[in-house]
């Protein structure tokens, strides 16, 4: 029986670069699919040849049998991306690249991740992060009603974003575009976000790393940035985007592109306009 692997879709950089062009792939987070980032991809076509995949039992990918760990699915990604490219991760997709550039080091050249917190959830030595209840209410709920879970889950991605209404209808109408994700996808991935730490592992990390924040962030609080900046090594660093929230691409898709794009030239990854 062939091996089940992530949909995936690669798409042609469209700046001088042309053929040429580095490699970036795209992971989305919790309970969505990789056409949450189509507001964005456009600016990165210009310097990059992209590769968007949606993570397993959501979307478009099928759900395999193996245990739903935060290692199953940072290997998913590399079953199916570019031999060596970087890597930009939101939130649940943001644990999965770092884990990723640990796991699979020489394939991935760099890491972005978008709201997203080495760990996710608050402990006596990490007191100003998610209280682990939120999470466990979200699963235990998410058995009983795993869609209306989803669509709160949803709401509180957007809560306080200055275009809130229109964030949220957007992540609905993305939502359902390629219908629900598996249930069991949505629960064990609460519990990848409920238990992970990769708090050790940044200061390890040997890529350039760039972590963007929401202002108004009320599943990673903006508060964390100066809990996180003392774990970066020389290759981190941060950037707050002002007045969004969870889903800074979705609210301000061109300020958020001018921030990893930024990133990307200073590291000369990226040399100008039209250049990838």
């Amino acid at each position: 029986m062939p091996k089940l692997i992530p949909f995936h879709n690669t798409y042609r950089c469209t700046g001088k670069a042309g053929e040429q062009a580095g490699d970036l792939v795209l992971v989305h987070g919790w309970g969505l699919h990789a056409i949450v980032f189509d507001d964005i991809v456009p600016a990165l076509l210009e310097h990059f040849r992209v590769t968007v995949v949606d993570l397993p039992g959501m979307g478009q990918s099928p759900l395999p049998n193996d245990e739903y760990t935060l290692d199953f699915l940072a290997d998913q990604i590399a079953s199916v991306m570019p031999e060596r490219a970087h890597v930009l991760g939101w939130s649940l997709g943001g644990l999965v690249a770092l884990n990723l550039a640990q796991r699979h080091a020489q394939r991935v050249a760099s890491v972005v991740t978008v709201a997203t917190t080495p760990r996710f959830t608050r402990a006596d030595d990490w007191p100003r992060a998610m209280r682990p209840q939120i999470l466990r209410t979200f699963a235990e709920v998410c058995e009983e009603d795993f869609e209306g879970t989803l669509v709160r889950f949803l709401a509180l991605n957007c809560k306080d974003s200055e275009n809130m209404r229109e964030d949220v209808a957007r992540l609905k109408e993305i939502l359902y575009f390629c219908g629900l994700p598996a249930r069991r996808a949505l629960i064990e991935g609460l519990v990848i976000l409920a238990d992970t730490d990769l708090r050790t592992a940044l200061s390890a990390l040997s890529q350039p790393l760039l972590m963007v924040f929401g202002e108004r962030d009320n599943i990673v609080p903006v508060t964390l940035v100066d809990d996180i900046r003392p774990l970066l090594n020389e290759h981190g660093e941060t950037a707050v985007i002002e007045r969004v929230s969870h889903v800074p691409f979705l609210s301000a898709p061109e300020r958020f592109s001018a921030v990893v794009l930024d990133f990307y030239r200073r590291h000369g990854i990226v040399t100008d306009a039209a250049d990838g």
